[in-house]
């Protein structure tokens, strides 16, 4: 017979997935790899490959978190860029001014990375509506109701006209700053948001 002490023990198979030892990989972990990607090039160019393979996991792993790679992103969005911009300011003197106040600020947030994914959601949106919604639901819509509620407050102390819709006065001052986002036909400054506001503020005071 012949001796089988010597010979070579079947090799093992390692077993795939994470090595053994190494740490599990958290939402943040891949949520900073989609903000990195994302300073790298845009939304419709990102794909759950690249994330997979920036934040060093199966794209399994971003499936069980994720439906989809525009509820990543948008989940991205609120948590790494738009919590930066922090919470709408508090209400701190006449309307005029704090209508001034906050579209500075969207000037500033719209030249910005903010800006930049903001506009790539909106284009995602258009072949998938359920980014639009939770877009809109978990950000654009509680902006809207703090810059509408600040113009109902400018109703209530008689700086602004009664007869007002707020909701139309917020589409009146912030679609002309998405139309220069999206269109890119003219550059969003302060001078520009200043000029809106000026505009808008003649057919919304109180005489």
């Amino acid at each position: 017979m012949p001796d089988r002490s010597s010979a070579t023990p079947p090799r093992t198979r390692r077993p795939r997935g994470r090595p053994a030892g190494a740490a599990p990989v958290s939402r943040e972990a891949i949520l900073d790899a989609v903000h990195r990607l994302l300073q790298e090039g845009s939304v419709r160019d990102l794909t759950m490959e690249a994330i997979a393979r920036r934040a060093g996991v199966g794209k399994p792993t971003l499936y069980r978190w994720w439906p989809s790679k525009a509820a990543l992103v948008v989940d991205m969005f609120m948590a790494r860029i738009a919590a930066e911009e922090g919470a709408e300011p508090s209400p701190a003197g006449p309307a005029a001014e704090e209508l001034r106040t906050r579209m500075r600020r969207m000037v500033r947030e719209l030249n910005g990375v903010y800006g930049k994914v903001l506009a790539d959601l909106i284009a995602e949106g258009q072949s998938d509506p359920g980014v639009l919604r939770e877009l809109f639901d978990r950000k654009i819509g509680p902006r809207r109701d703090s810059t509408a509620a600040m113009i109902e407050r400018g109703q209530a102390s008689g700086e602004l006209r009664q007869d007002l819709d707020a909701e139309v006065v917020v589409d009146m001052l912030a679609g002309p700053m998405y139309y220069r986002l999206l269109l890119r036909h003219a550059p969003l400054t302060e001078a520009y948001a200043d000029a809106l506001v000026d505009h808008v503020l003649r057919s919304i005071r109180a005489a």
